[in-house]
Parts: C-alpha cells; sequence; structure tokens
C-alpha cells in the first residue's frame, strides 16, 4: 500500500477499515439516539458498491449486524437517511418518516463564484477559511438562538462540511419548520445572474446578523488577502455591480482603478469613499445603509444546499464513512477547532493502514481524536435523551 492513494485498492483495504477502525459501537449508539423513541432498526441506511451499485433501504437491529453488513458488502459509501414508523428494508413502499436529524450541508463549489484559489472539486487551506466561517456562525445560530446542543460535526470527505442535529426538538421538525430554520440561516439568495445577493434594508441588523459579521471580520482581512476579491479587473467589476448606488460607484470605481491592485488596500479605500459618501448625506445613508455588511456577507457568509436541510429523505454520508476520490475518512471535529484542521493532516484510509507510510503516527493520531470527538456528543446525547424520557415519564404519571 506504499505510495498514493489509488481508488482500485479500496475492495482491499475497506474490509480492514471496518473491522480495525470503523468506530461500529459508538455509531449504533448515535443512531439509536437518534432513532428514539422507535428502534434502531427504522433507520435507513444506503451502500453505494463498486462500480456505483447503489443500495437503499437498508437497516440493522444492532452492532453485530452491522459489522456483518460491513463485511459482507464492503460499501464505499456510507449514507444515513430518515427513521421510519417501521423497519424500511421490509416495509419501505408504505412506511412513513416520523424523524430526522436536521442536517446542513456547506460545499466549497457553491463558493467558485468569490473564491479564486481553486473550483469545482480542488479545495486547499485557502479556500478552507471559508468552511471555518460557516462552522462557527451555524454552530453558534442553532445554539444561541435555537438553544440545540447535540450537534455534530463532520468533514464532507473532499471539500465541504456536514452538520448533525440530534436535539429531540430538531429531529422532529416538521417540513415547514425545518424550511424556517434554513430560510433563517440564508442571506444570500438569486442565481448566476443577480449582481447583488445580499440585502439587508436600512431598519437596525438583527442580533444573528451582527454575531455572523463579529465572525466575518475575524478573517476579513485574511481572505481579502489570500482570495484577492479586488485584484484583477473582473474581480473589481464583479464588486462594483454590488453597489447599487450610482454615484457611489462611479466613486468607487474612479478611486480603485488608480489604486494597486492589492485588494487589501482597496478595500479600505473603498470603504472610506462610502463613509465620505454617506456622510455627505443622510438620504444615502438611508439606501446604503448597510452596504459595506452586505458585501462582507456576500463574500464570506454561509452558502447552504438548503433543500438538504428542509427535506427528510435527504441521504446525508455518515461520519467515518471513506470519500472513494479522495480516500479521506470523513472525521468528526470540533467547531471551535475548525480553523486548526489542516487539509493534509486528516486520515486518510491508505495512511491509517499502510504502517510505512510517512503520515501514518500523524493520521492515527489525529483518528483517535475523531473518534473522541465522536464519543463526546454521543455521551451527551444519551444523557440528554435519558433526561428527556425521565421527564415525559413524569409527565404521564401525573396525568
Amino acid at each position: 500500500m506504499v505510495g498514493l492513494y489509488d481508488e482500485s485498492m479500496l475492495p482491499e483495504m475497506l474490509p480492514i477499515y471496518y473491522t480495525r477502525l470503523f468506530p461500529q459501537n459508538i455509531f449504533c449508539r448515535w443512531l439509536s439516539c437518534g432513532s428514539s423513541p422507535q428502534p434502531l432498526s427504522n433507520r435507513e441506511l444506503s451502500f453505494t458498491l463498486a462500480d456505483d451499485v447503489y443500495l437503499r433501504y437498508l437497516s440493522i437491529c444492532n452492532q453485530k449486524e452491522l459489522q456483518l453488513l460491513l463485511q459482507k458488502k464492503c460499501p464505499h459509501k456510507l449514507d444515513i437517511g430518515a427513521v421510519y414508523n417501521t423497519k424500511p428494508s421490509i416495509g419501505r413502499h408504505d412506511a412513513v418518516v416520523l424523524s430526522r436529524e436536521l442536517v446542513f450541508d456547506i460545499d466549497l463549489t457553491d463558493y467558485d463564484e468569490v473564491r479564486t484559489c481553486c473550483q469545482e472539486a480542488k479545495v486547499c487551506e485557502k479556500c478552507w477559511k471559508f468552511m471555518v466561517i460557516a462552522c462557527e456562525i451555524i454552530d453558534k445560530t442553532l445554539k444561541e438562538d435555537f438553544g440545540f446542543q447535540s450537534i455534530l460535526w463532520v468533514f464532507s470527505g473532499r471539500r465541504g462540511i456536514h452538520c448533525w442535529v440530534s436535539d429531540y426538538e430538531a429531529r422532529t421538525l416538521d417540513s415547514p419548520g425545518r424550511a424556517a430554520v434554513a430560510d433563517y440561516l440564508c442571506l444570500i439568495t438569486g442565481g448566476d445572474n443577480q449582481n447583488k445577493k445580499v440585502n439587508l434594508g436600512s431598519d437596525n441588523l438583527h442580533t444573528s446578523i451582527r454575531r455572523a459579521l463579529t465572525v466575518i471580520d475575524k478573517y476579513f482581512d485574511q481572505l481579502l488577502k489570500d482570495q484577492e476579491f479586488l485584484s484583477t479587473t473582473d474581480r473589481l467589476d464583479k464588486m462594483l455591480k454590488m453597489i447599487p448606488d450610482e454615484t457611489l460607484r462611479s466613486q468607487v470605481q474612479k478611486s480603485l482603478e488608480s489604486m494597486p491592485e492589492t485588494s487589501l488596500e482597496r478595500w479600505k479605500m473603498f470603504q472610506s469613499v462610502y463613509e465620505n459618501y454617506s456622510r455627505e448625506s443622510s438620504n444615502n445613508n438611508r439606501k446604503i445603509r448597510y452596504l459595506v455588511e452586505e458585501i462582507k456577507i456576500q463574500y464570506c457568509y454561509p452558502r447552504l444546499d438548503v433543500n438538504v436541510t428542509k427535506g427528510f429523505n435527504h441521504l446525508l454520508k455518515s461520519p467515518f464513512s471513506i470519500h472513494p476520490k479522495t480516500g479521506k475518512v470523513s472525521v468528526v471535529f470540533k467547531p471551535g477547532n475548525a480553523k486548526n484542521m489542516k487539509l493534509d493532516e486528516i486520515p486518510s484510509i491508505y495512511s491509517l493502514l499502510d504502517d510505512s507510510s510517512p503520515d501514518n503516527a500523524q493520521h492515527e493520531a489525529n483518528m483517535r481524536v475523531a473518534v473522541k470527538n465522536f464519543q463526546e456528543v454521543v455521551f451527551s446525547l444519551e444523557k440528554a435523551e435519558a433526561i428527556r424520557r425521565r421527564n415525559d415519564a413524569n409527565i404521564s404519571l401525573e396525568f
């Protein structure tokens, strides 16, 4: 197994990975809590096998059944679905979805209109900062605005992150409730042909938006240096099209085109021109009161795949699944540590199984940390579920 990752070797590596390294016990405990009050067997699992053979509506009753299923099928990809009113492998045609974690999917390809270092499937440390910002903003919002606590963050294995909210109140949200949460978290709207995609109005900003801007401000200068949003004529033109006031746009364009191409210096000049223009007239200020904030948000705010969040039936890759294209493990990480993650230090199946790999020791240690992170979330969820069941029992006794 010495050398670079080769997808054709997955059939040889996966049986060993699932037997030795996949955290089967804690995985089943997590799914069981997320299925409660239904049994684990009512949860849908999905496998993608070699040659893109796709198996849906699989189910297990316990860890032993999971172990046998993994050994028998050796999925190249493992996805998790909803909890049904019956065992999905038996009654899938008549099954009714009862619950599902509230999930969020953030993918760097949705940032392609603003990131300049990479495009499509490529990702680097520079554009990873977009994921850091998304993680911090969403995690804070879920905890502070909605009161959720059982939140699991997972690296997708290639170019994004997934968030699973397992609180009972989140799992049992109906479709309108999920749509409301998704809409609350969406500030960027409009298709490819729309230049300005953020409109905050002229009223006082909501607390959640101010909090998001506080997160963005921590990273914005560095992102300007890394991404050079304003360094070329085309990039500058994109920013100018976000300015709705024609007079201000003309002033900004004139000032910036005569400056050096460094985005950070151009941004500072833009802010200066904007502030002077706003001071000239209160009418100007009303129309573009939050223009600076709107542009920052359009560059940096989380870009969610809202259909994943709104729907019950969308499958999402399991924690500790292997990404078949990269070989990387979908590791669990703490939101506060997202900024310290190094993409080349994320464990891969080949480095974990190849003792001679130069990354073996580092990746094994990082895998242990990822499993520990998973355990901490599951233990907390189990405690919360025990309290909820006890409270429900006490309410029943009172009647």
